[in-house]
């Protein structure tokens, strides 16, 4: 079959009145119901005719001053020059109306001529598979999805409906996603743990890493993470989990629905995440730790050990986040209170 090339989504406007989008989002509208928004923007880059959002408190002085036509705002926020759309979740709303005015591509059905397809591979219906991409033998992939260039799977996987699998993403052997799964590009999927014995010699002998990676409904694996698979039983990331770009979680691991892991968050073998948690860039946990429900690790913490349920947690080794901020306090003023202390000693 030969593969239409990939089109623009025609579904984008090029302008809405205020009064159609604050329809559109369910917000109050505080302003000219006809000015026309024709784009989205920073609150720090927007023009005439652009939208905006202010959801952190960092950026309500620039609500003041911008130059857009309007800004999204929580129901509560002062009244500015500029037309505001109020409701409960700005960011929200605010990535909703991107969708009106930019779709990426779309990509008809089909399968390009380079592409290599096992004979004992079961492909669905309505799937879009570009050049160069790799399926082997006896992999089962659902309906509806986009398979790009370059992409790779490996024997016995099986995918659900609607994978977005970017160029150069890897799905290794026997693992198992489930539908709606995104993979951004150089995202593997069940690549080697990091397991080794200690032969008598002193050289290493590489145990066999023998359990898939399974990734539930609705994940997100972003650009060049690694989702290592299991020496034994699985690794495995929970329905709604998303893991951004440079990530590595290591065999044996579970990650919780709806937890957050970001931007070079690395995870040590067989270590658990609970549901709904926040590993902030650069956090890192050792191996066999249990970190519970709704738990935040702030940005480059190191946790030792396990956090209990709804904690807070910063530094490394990581402890309770108030007592760490009092801490760095302190730290900073070590220097004038050991030239205090030898003044008094003299």
């Amino acid at each position: 079959m030969s593969l239409p090339a990939a089109t623009a989504n025609l579904a984008t406007i090029a302008s809405m009145t205020l009064a159609d989008l604050a329809a559109h989002l369910g917000a109050t509208l505080h302003g000219d119901p006809t000015a026309q928004i024709t784009g989205v923007a920073a609150i720090d880059t927007a023009g005439p005719g652009d939208i905006t959002f202010v959801s952190n408190p960092r950026y309500i002085a620039l609500a003041s001053t911008t130059q857009a036509t309007a800004v999204l705002v929580e129901p509560n926020f002062p009244e500015i020059a500029a037309a505001t759309l109020r409701l409960a979740n700005p960011y929200l709303a605010f990535a909703r109306t991107i969708e009106l005015f930019y779709q990426p591509p779309t990509y008809a059905p089909g399968i390009h001529p380079t592409a290599a397809i096992a004979p004992t591979a079961h492909i669905g219906a309505n799937t879009h598979i570009g050049a160069y991409a790799v399926i082997m033998d006896h992999v089962t992939v659902g309906d509806n999805a986009v398979i790009l260039p370059h992409v790779v799977i490996y024997p016995y996987a099986s995918i659900g409906s609607h994978l977005f699998a970017h160029a150069h993403s890897i799905i290794r052997e026997h693992c198992q996603l489930g539908d709606h799964v995104t993979l951004q590009n150089g995202a593997i999927i069940g690549s080697d743990g990091f397991g080794f014995a200690r032969q008598s010699d002193g050289s290493w002998y590489k145990i066999l890493q023998s359990g898939p990676a399974i990734l539930e409904d609705d994940v997100e694996i972003q650009a060049n993470s690694c989702i290592d698979r299991a020496s034994i039983g699985e690794t495995r990331i929970r329905s709604g989990a998303k893991i951004d770009n440079l990530v590595q979680v290591g065999h044996g691991c579970t990650v919780g629905s709806n937890t957050l892991l970001c931007a070079q968050v690395g995870l040590a073998g067989s270590t658990k995440v609970g549901n709904n948690v926040i590993f902030a860039g650069q956090a890192a946990s050792a191996g066999h730790n249990t970190i519970g429900d709704g738990a935040i690790v702030t940005a480059q913490s190191g946790v030792g050990g396990d956090v209990a349920p709804g904690k807070m947690v910063s530094g490394s080794p990581a402890f309770d986040n108030v007592e760490w901020l009092r801490s760095t306090v302190r730290f900073k003023k070590l220097p004038e209170l050991i030239k205090q202390l030898k003044s008094t000693q003299k």
